[in-house]
């Protein structure tokens, strides 16, 4: 069996103050903040998603916002570094924004393309690229204008503790194809136009710890409900040992964990964020999946109450 995955679905992070991670995605980077609900696993904790207008695969950023979450360390078995795609021409714009709120950068040339590196609040560590490719976002919050808006995921740089591996169950597994090597990473390109490009350091990298500021998991997109049992069969016919499909009310979801230690999920596209809410009113109201809805009082006076508010930089 072969499949070919269009690229990152979502990446899944950890942090620590919900109202300091909306602020920071919402206010600072201008996501538009889709849904709001909870860790089905622990439901006196957040799960936020961040996206495009529509939370269209590819774009998505989820957090657990836990305020007693220990300190993670960013190390190998993570998704290192996640990048964001901006319009061509707005690299500038964004520079002195991020410098408006105070947030340090650094810039970076990989595969003759710069980079603007820097961290969110928690340590996170994100970049941003320039690209014509892909869809602009139709979102516009917070003084950042759609035609240079986040357009969602440029890739990814993956810290593995067995590169080696990483880059076989990239290409043999989602079925990415090698691009090139360059300043000390293999490129990989898959066959969508945001979340495609992923790239892997040659070297292996000591395993971090997982906790505020560090990413738990990554994301692929299968294409639709059926594709998705296939991608089940392909993971456990090569030697992994794949969760049950998983019902995550937003899409449907497998785990499993590759040789260089990163938890890899397979979710699909469909059915999305609009299928509880309407597209105009996403992330406006705490949704639940219907099993707790009983309980929403109690879940709602245990959660910290959170706002999305325009966020001012500092101007020289």
């Amino acid at each position: 069996m072969s499949l070919q995955t269009a690229g990152i679905h979502h990446i899944t992070a950890f942090a620590r103050d919900p109202q300091a991670n909306v602020d920071f995605y919402a206010g600072v980077l201008g996501l538009r903040l889709v849904k709001k609900t909870i860790n089905f696993d622990a439901p006196e904790v957040y799960h936020l998603y961040f996206g495009d207008q529509a939370g269209s695969p590819g774009t998505i950023m989820t957090f657990f916002p836990w305020p007693n979450s220990r300190r993670g360390r960013v190390g190998g078995g993570q998704v290192g570094v996640t990048t964001y795609v901006v319009p061509p021409g707005t690299l500038e714009f964004w520079e002195n924004r991020l410098k408006s709120f105070g947030i340090s950068t650094v810039k970076q040339t990989r595969f003759g393309e710069e980079y603007v590196q820097f961290s969110d609040n928690e340590g996170l560590r994100l970049e941003l690229v320039e690209r014509e490719e892909g869809p602009n976002s139709e979102w516009w919050f917070g003084g950042i204008p759609a035609e240079k808006a986040i357009k969602g995921f440029g890739g990814a740089i993956l810290f593995s503790t067995d590169a080696a591996a990483t880059r076989k169950t990239l290409e043999q597994t989602l079925g990415m194809k090698k691009i090139g090597e360059d300043v000390g990473n293999t490129r990989y390109r898959a066959s969508g136009q945001l979340g495609n490009i992923i790239d892997v350091p040659h070297s292996d990298i000591a395993m971090g710890a997982g906790g505020a500021g560090t990413v738990h998991h990554i994301a692929w997109r299968a294409k639709d409900f059926a594709e998705h049992v296939d991608w089940r069969v392909l993971a456990e016919e090569q030697g992994y040992q794949p969760t049950p499909l998983i019902d995550r009310q937003y899409f449907n979801a497998i785990y499993f964990r590759e040789q260089g230690g990163i938890l890899f999920e397979i979710a699909t596209d469909p059915p999305g964020f609009a299928r509880d809410e309407a597209p105009s009113a996403l992330g406006e109201k705490l949704m639940l999946p219907e099993w707790y809805e009983p309980y929403r009082s109690e879940i709602e006076a245990n959660l910290p109450p959170i706002e999305i508010r325009a966020m001012e930089g500092k101007q020289e």
